[in-house]
């Protein structure tokens, strides 16, 4: 029997998306990357938006509406993906770090997928329970 989630701490992908953000924040302390304020604030926005959306969709109570903010936080994290990007072709980040923050932003990606899947079959299963009705 699974265990039911009762806070949005124990989902994995808020734990895995928590621990991208406190590398973000590391990797964005350093040196060049410090100082390009634009680039290192966008970044930061961006991961801790993906968790921030994550555990707001939780609390928020209903299927529907943390369906929502899993696409919000999948959004997020593909925007922090593309500043990787930017960030290894400005000279920030050499390739050994842009491949660990990748994997790490690309497994947060794939697991929010994953729970938005989870979350909408578990949506539509509740919207398609036919109602029973009481005779006149």
């Amino acid at each position: 029997m699974k265990k039911k989630i009762e806070k949005f701490e124990q989902l994995i992908a808020w734990q895995k998306a928590r621990k991208l953000t406190s590398a973000i924040y590391n990797v964005t302390n350093l040196s060049g990357f410090a100082t390009d304020y634009g680039l290192r604030n966008q970044i930061r926005r961006a991961a801790v938006s993906t968790m921030s959306n994550l555990a707001e969709g939780f609390e928020r109570g209903g299927p529907a509406e943390f369906h929502r903010f899993l696409s919000i936080a999948k959004g997020s994290c593909a925007e922090l993906r593309a500043q990787l990007y930017v960030a290894m072709d400005v000279g920030h980040l050499h390739q050994g770090s842009f491949d660990l923050l990748m994997a790490q932003a690309s497994e947060v990606g794939q697991i929010i997928g994953g729970l938005r899947v989870a979350v909408d079959r578990q949506r539509t299963t509740v919207n398609q329970t036919p109602r029973q009705t009481k005779p006149i």
